[in-house]
């Protein structure tokens, strides 16, 4: 695929696709006879891994050393796992104050509901 196609795929732009290539948060994305970058299944699959986990608040330099891991082959496997693990607990860590603020805006709307209610009610004496 170009580097269109995927930008168009993935709603991530070209700018920022090779961004993440010269940074190294995407491995190194092979090129056509002519320099064209030609993304494989393989590079889909970083993009899409990258743009998730970024979605979900990863920072840029756990992600750029995940895919540093990554490169130094299978012998790294623990050390990737074990940051994986750390970020989800990062993350399941946040889900839980987002989920706190949550319930306490559901209150306070309930609350606004609750005297809206009684002030239709005192309207219609």
């Amino acid at each position: 695929m170009t580097i269109a196609q995927v930008s168009q795929k993935y709603g991530i732009s070209a700018d920022t696709l090779r961004y993440y290539e010269r940074i190294g948060l995407l491995p190194p994305v092979g090129r056509t006879k002519s320099g064209i970058r030609d993304y494989t299944e393989e590079d889909c699959n970083w993009v899409n891994f990258i743009k998730c986990m970024r979605s979900a608040g990863l920072p840029v330099e756990t992600l750029i050393e995940y895919v540093g891991l990554f490169g130094q082959g299978d012998e790294t496997i623990p050390a990737r796992k074990e940051l994986l693990m750390e970020q989800r607990r990062q993350l399941a860590a946040r889900i839980g104050e987002m989920q706190a603020v949550l319930d306490r805006l559901d209150k306070k709307i309930e609350g606004y509901e609750s005297h809206l209610l009684k002030a239709e009610r005192s309207l219609k004496r």
